[in-house]
């Protein structure tokens, strides 16, 4: 009796599933792919670049005050190196070739070469023993659009000392171009001549202890 009641049981059960099956149609479900995010990129995409000074293009002037006048010119820079992040500078370098240094505000010859001639003998710059002035950033802090506070490191005649200055830094695709004024004591890199913070009795001869560097580089991407 029990196995008859059993029987019966599952017949129904299945002809209800073939029942069912056949009134309701049989639905295919489509796995839905994962959406994939692409990240878009507004306007231009910049990243760290290597920069290498051209010394034919750049520029590099001097500018010096005594008590009677003043003496100007010019001087080459020899290489140099910047990097930028972002078009962001992050560090650079350049070299000074004083030997290369001339004055420009003296017409007569034989001024000129003596001038030219006290500048490179060991009363100031001692360029037989130190061909080259040296500048490496140590920091440069964007303030605005191009513009930078800078500190650094100036080496003349071997010695280094940490010097600061405003700057001006743009970068255009493949080129950069940077421009400063940087004040120099040259009484701190050993020349003192005609210093009156060392000599007294100077008069009319006193040559004053700051002179001026204006910087005007042109780098080239690498």
């Amino acid at each position: 009796m029990t196995r008859l009641t059993i029987a019966v049981y599952s017949t129904a059960i299945i002809s209800l599933s073939a029942f069912t099956a056949a009134i309701v149609p049989t639905k295919t479900v489509t796995p839905v792919k994962n959406n994939t995010v692409k990240r878009v990129t507004f306007g231009k995409h910049y990243k760290a670049q290597n920069f290498k000074v051209d010394n034919q293009t750049s520029k590099l002037t001097w500018a010096a005050k005594k008590a009677t006048g003043d003496h100007n010119g010019d001087v080459k820079i020899s290489n140099g190196q910047f990097a930028t992040d972002n078009n962001v500078l992050k560090s650079g370098t350049f070299d000074i070739d004083l030997n290369t240094i001339t004055d420009a505000d003296l017409t007569d010859q034989a001024s000129n070469d003596k001038l030219i001639s006290v500048l490179k003998s060991e009363t100031f710059f001692s360029t037989d023993k130190f061909p080259k002035a040296n500048f490496v950033i140590t920091s440069a802090i964007k303030t605005s659009g191009n513009q930078y506070d800078v500190k650094g490191r100036l080496t003349i005649k071997g010695i280094t000392n940490d010097v600061s200055f405003p700057a001006t830094v743009a970068v255009d695709g493949k080129k950069l171009n940077a421009t400063a004024k940087i004040t120099v004591d040259r009484t701190k890199y050993d020349i003192k001549f005609r210093s009156k913070n060392f000599f007294e009795n100077l008069g009319d001869k006193v040559i004053y202890d700051d002179f001026d560097l204006n910087v005007n580089l042109v780098a080239n991407a690498q």
